[in-house]
């Protein structure tokens, strides 16, 4: 098989950087090779080397190799939520972001980083051994974290977030960008990307055309600050700039956010990256631009070095040929570009970069997974326990029902790797008990319906000439053209594939289409339902005659019909599917629609010592631009956070036997349960917990693993607390600013222990700039060991002065055995005794300041596992 020179390129390069021992005299065929020069010089000299089109081509994400310089090539993109993600090989996965920021656990957030980092490494590594280097999803440059404020519940990605406190989002992102990127002197152990930059939280499906203004206050006090934090102090390696615009200007291409605020206040001299396809929508959706070669040339002017996704950075040469921009200009850009790569050891002999020979044993390794189920135990949130938890281990029979009960595609959340094991929550509860206790599983809804598919009828009766199974085809085209790259014999329609995931033989699910073909015999007269879905196209052929045929992408295609069948006649399907980018899945399902009863439920299982429930909604509800139209869901964004009602009438049912339930909620965003929080004894936020998701739920619902998670968001009482989901405006949004009443608070959680705060300690005068010092004694109370989060608010009391209504300044997590107390100790800067005035700037709090330490927020209008202490200080 011939090799392209790309590839040989890269191959060359990478053997020469193994091999070259630097303790021998070497000679260097160009400078930037020298790995004795400073980056500086090296990247001064190869950015010369390059002709104008080799510059702009190493400014797309997916950069080729320069054969003649041996230059590899290079995909800037790459994602690392909560553990590697998207890449071709099995990972540890971590609980997703917004649940690794309930753990409030900044040293464990800074581990979870460092073993992505390594993990990443060893995929690097691998791939490059493998042969799939310079590809996509491969590389050291992740774009994580994402730190926009999850200022709206409604806002499917909020879910990758650290919730909506712009302090919390600080310091977590913080440890997240420190632990990716190591504290070598020299080398970067991975880049991180602080994304997306900026005000930016949807709604999803007018994020490529919205344009959005908030007043100075708002930008500074709300959507600027973990920017800030990054940028300046955790030295964050990149930025990504966000779809939407802002003050009429693509953020891309945005002269107070990239020019003055990025670059010129804070100084950042790292690399920025375009959203993909951002730079498409300045002249196809902002229409702020004529075309391509204007919009790209714009968007370099405001430092924006790297295109993804598309390429109309391609129109640079002709920019420059034009005199709308200089060669010049586009060499500080690819000068930020090639600095990165050569800070991750990339152009340097591997026994010279601490990294570069992590092992790929690595991947999942026991302390990996280890600390993904510490953190999943840490994120979960208990709301709401009326002594009935923890649950006794020698019951009977428990009865696990529910959407999420076995889903991995819930635990799992977004943006995620794939793990080569994974625990749901029914198979957590079933490690959990012993042979004793009848564990037993009704799905019994849907999300947002009680009628369930059934195809039992069915199952494992398909077969392809004669053999039975199904035969799969796969093509390296969305367009099922030429022959498959492979074929194999497979028993479902059904798959669902992460972005970049590979499905078998190299192939990605990415720029593919697929065909299916089976055989099957009715068992009687009978009619069928038939529905078939997938992410961008599908269609679906009954022997030979198109019945469904969605391989378009509009919206309100038929999805699903009725077919009429005899018994024992023999019917040919071929289902048919194509996939551009982004996650790819195809639902085909042939059976019965049957509605669920739930008194015959009840019925059933009356004998049931418990009932728990595994419900709320899922990231295939909520997400990224995504195509679901269920009720309440929108584009990947929700029309309501309302529980889905068909599950409250579950609830309602399963509490009316008189016997114990309990609702475990899996979300990605904050979900109202007015009816639940009433009736139902215990409640338990699991959010979407990674792999180990359903092993830490057991561990908590039997009391091995004593909770301790608390909200980084408002659970509001309904939609009615909610202002306009397009209105960046702060005011009653989010606990700082929240005039009602939530169901649960900010910083709000249980525990089966209790903690007692007392004698804090704190000067009862300060000047105004001078950092001031606070302790406080927890004691815990009760007769079992547990960990408490220390929160600290800081209440200004100058009503002459606008700031928030309170905000968390400070919080620590300690572990507390029975009866034990501890000192902690906070020293609040001048930056936390600070507030912005309405042109911006900070400015010293002066006046009465009240200083709260609890467990929970000062006003939190539920019953807590703690008390909050408080003293007013005068600041002059």
């Amino acid at each position: 098989m011939m090799m392209n020179k790309s590839l040989i390129s890269s191959l060359v390069l990478t053997l020469l950087l193994l091999n070259a021992k630097p303790g021998k005299a070497q000679t260097f065929k160009y400078p930037f090779q020298n790995y004795k020069l400073s980056f500086e010089k090296r990247v001064t000299d190869l950015v010369s080397r390059l002709t104008l089109e080799e510059k702009v081509s190493q400014m797309l994400n997916s950069a080729p190799a320069i054969s003649r310089l041996g230059i590899p090539a290079y995909d800037w993109w790459n994602e690392t939520l909560h553990g590697v993600a998207r890449t071709p090989y099995n990972v540890t996965v971590y609980p997703q972001a917004i649940a690794m920021a309930a753990t409030f656990d900044e040293p464990a957030l800074f581990k979870m980083a460092d073993y992505s980092a390594i993990e990443g490494r060893a995929v690097f590594n691998k791939a490059n051994a493998n042969g799939r280097g310079g590809g996509k999803y491969v590389g050291l440059t992740y774009w994580t974290p994402n730190i926009n404020i999850f200022r709206d519940p409604r806002w499917g990605r909020g879910q990758e977030t650290y919730g909506e406190d712009p302090f919390l989002t600080a310091m977590m992102g913080d440890a997240f960008v420190k632990g990716l990127q190591g504290d070598n002197p020299k080398y970067l152990k991975a880049a991180a990307c602080a994304k997306h930059f900026a005000v930016h939280s949807g709604p999803e499906p007018l994020r490529h055309n919205f344009d959005i203004d908030v007043s100075a206050y708002e930008l500074w006090d709300t959507y600027l600050p973990a920017f800030k934090k990054l940028v300046v102090d955790s030295k964050v390696a990149g930025v990504m700039c966000a779809y939407n615009a802002f003050r009429t200007q693509p953020c891309c291409a945005s002269d107070i956010l990239m020019n003055d605020i990025l670059r010129n206040q804070w100084g950042f001299t790292g690399y920025v990256t375009s959203d993909c396809a951002g730079i498409d929508d300045f002249f196809l959706k902002h229409k702020t631009h004529p075309d391509a070669e204007s919009a790209a040339v714009d968007a370099v002017f405001h430092s924006t070095d790297v295109e993804c996704g598309h390429s109309a950075y391609l129109s640079l040469v002709q920019g420059v040929k034009d005199g709308k921009i200089t060669e010049k200009q586009i060499d500080i850009s690819v000068e930020r570009l090639f600095m990165i790569r050569f800070r991750l050891g990339l152009f340097d002999p591997a026994s010279m970069v601490p990294y570069a020979q992590v092992p790929e044993s690595v991947l999942e390794s026991k302390e990996h997974q280890a600390h993904a189920l510490k953190m999943a135990r840490e994120s979960m949130v208990l709301l709401k326990n009326n002594n009935l938890l923890p649950l006794r281990k020698n019951m009977r029979k428990i009865v696990v029902l529910g959407p999420n009960a076995d889903n991995p595609l819930s635990i799992l959340g977004n943006y995620n790797g794939n793990p080569s094991k994974l625990v749901t929550i029914l198979q957590g509860i079933k490690n959990k008990l012993g042979a004793n206790t009848e564990v037993v599983y009704e799905k019994a809804t849907t999300f947002t319906s009680d009628e369930l598919l059934d195809f039992s009828a069915l199952e494992g009766k398909f077969s392809f000439e004669g053999r039975p199974g199904i035969k799969a085809e796969y093509f390296s085209n969305k367009e099922l053209s030429g022959k498959p790259l492979f074929t194999k014999t497979e028993t479902t329609f059904n798959h669902s594939w992460q972005e970049g995931e590979v499905i078998a033989d190299n192939l990605r699910a990415a720029e593919f289409s697929a065909r299916y073909s089976a055989s099957f015999k009715a068992p009687e007269n009978q009619t069928l339902s038939l529905e078939a879905e997938a992410d961008n196209g599908c269609r679906v052929f009954l022997d030979g005659k198109l019945i469904i045929d969605n391989w378009g992408t509009k919206k309100g295609q038929q999805k699903k019909l009725d077919l009429k069948v005899n018994k024992d006649q023999v019917y040919n399907l071929v289902v048919e599917m194509w996939q551009s980018d982004a996650t790819a899945y195809l639902k085909f399902n042939i059976g019965k629609y049957v509605k669920t009863d739930f008194n015959a439920l009840i019925a059933k299982h009356k004998n049931a010592d418990a009932f728990i429930f595994a419900g709320g909604i899922s990231p295939q509800l909520e997400g990224e631009s995504m195509r679901v139209n269920d009720p309440g869901f929108d584009g990947g964004d929700r029309t309501s956070i309302l529980l889905p009602k068909v599950q409250t009438e579950l609830m309602k049912a399963l509490h009316s036997t008189g016997k114990p339930v309990v609702f475990v909620m899996m979300t990605g965003s904050a979900i109202a349960t007015p009816w639940e929080s009433q009736n139902i004894p215990a409640i338990l936020n699991a959010w979407y917990g990674g792999q180990a998701a359903g092993t830490a739920v057991a561990d908590i619902l039997f009391g091995d693993y004593n909770p301790s998670g608390r909200l980084p968001v408002t659970f509001y009482q309904g939609d009615d607390d909610l202002a306009s989901f397009t209105d960046y405006n702060m005011d009653n949004r989010t606990y700082r600013y929240f005039k009602g009443k939530a169901l649960y608070g900010f910083g709000y959680g249980l525990s089966y222990a209790t903690f007692k705060y007392s004698q804090l300690q704190i000067q009862a005068t300060a000047a105004k700039g001078k950092p001031v010092k606070v302790s406080v004694r927890v004691t815990n109370t009760s007769k079992k060991a547990g960990d408490e989060v220390v929160q600290l608010y800081v209440l200004n009391q100058n009503k002459s002065i606008k700031t928030a209504i309170k905000a968390l300044k400070g919080f620590k997590r300690i572990s507390l055995a029975a009866g034990e107390s501890k000192l902690v100790n906070f020293t609040l800067s001048k930056d936390d005794l600070s507030y912005v005035k309405s042109d911006g700037n900070s400015a010293s709090i002066t006046g009465k300041v009240s200083i709260n330490i609890g467990g929970s927020q000062p006003d939190e209008p539920n019953p807590t596992s703690g008390n909050v202490i408080s003293k007013l200080i005068s600041i002059y």
